[in-house]
């Protein structure tokens, strides 16, 4: 029974690696061939599969990323698409931050009806809140500035970044945070010399999550600040650049290369925190 059972393992575990392997492949392969493409010449784009650009005579341009840093306006759209999102991510983990402390150790009348309010908030669909909001920065005129799809972003990525940093907060171990209280620490000493420090992966996998998810957003881009070039961000941008004819599409391979960089610079640099905040964060608590 024993031989029986040890005899399985590697077939289970090379199955397991073979399904894995596809799995990468299935996400590489496509990335591989939109890096190879947005440095081949439009004919061959239109003509021919990438896999032969791998192959002699290799012929690449750089006449498509001429095109978007400059006539495609990428270059301002990146630099705007920064301003964005930076701040996007900051404030909402940071406001969420404060606010999960207290939901997770502080005592406070209603604190359980709230948190319960705010997790059906993750139900509500962001389409709903687009028109009311969008009156709301006209009245006040904010609409095309960055302050307000600053100000939408931090809204909708709220609700889950409070939910995400109570449940790993509530985990810590309250031993450490009793010794403090009884040493005469203040809820401000506490949150910054121990629940930040003790927080950070969870508070890295959630900056991954909100980063990305503004770095590729088009909708509330579109909504809160129109197409004025000069606040575009790369999204917009890109959106523009096939014309209703179909022409232009080549330059897409290149900006989409382009718009990838960062998030997958962000991703790498933070994912040694991904797997515990995520799996902390959402499946404790």
């Amino acid at each position: 029974m024993h031989k029986h059972t040890s005899s399985k393992r590697p077939l289970s575990r090379f199955i397991l690696h073979l399904i894995l392997i596809v799995i990468c492949a299935g996400w590489l392969v496509p990335s591989l061939g939109l890096l190879v493409s947005s440095f081949r010449p439009r004919n061959l784009i239109s003509t021919t599969g990438w896999w032969t650009a791998l192959l002699p005579p290799f012929k690449f341009t750089l006449s498509n990323y001429a095109y978007v840093l400059t006539r495609g306006h990428m270059g301002i759209s990146f630099i705007n698409s920064l301003i964005i999102a930076i701040p996007s991510t900051v404030m909402p983990i940071l406001i969420a931050a404060f606010a999960a402390y207290a939901f997770a150790w502080m005592r406070f009348p209603f604190k359980e009806t709230i948190f319960l309010v705010i997790i059906g908030l993750l139900v509500v669909p962001l389409q709903l809140t687009l028109i009311p909001v969008l009156k709301l920065f006209n009245a006040l005129g904010m609409t095309g500035s960055f302050v307000a799809i600053w100000l939408a972003h931090t809204g909708y990525g709220l609700p889950f970044a409070i939910y995400l940093l109570r449940n790993f907060m509530q985990d810590l171990p309250g031993s450490v945070l009793e010794s403090a209280y009884l040493d005469g620490a203040t809820h401000p000493q506490i949150f910054f010399r121990l629940i930040i420090p003790m927080s950070v992966p969870a508070i890295a996998s959630l900056a991954i999550f909100q980063f990305m998810w503004v770095w590729n957003d088009l909708l509330i881009a579109l909504i809160y600040l129109g197409g004025t070039q000069a606040v575009a961000p790369m999204t917009v941008t890109m959106s523009n650049m096939v014309n209703s004819y179909g022409g232009g599409w080549e330059y897409l391979t290149a900006a989409a290369f382009i718009s990838m960089l960062l998030p997958m610079l962000v991703f790498f640099t933070l994912q040694k925190y991904f797997v515990r905040g995520i799996l902390a964060g959402s499946v404790k608590g």
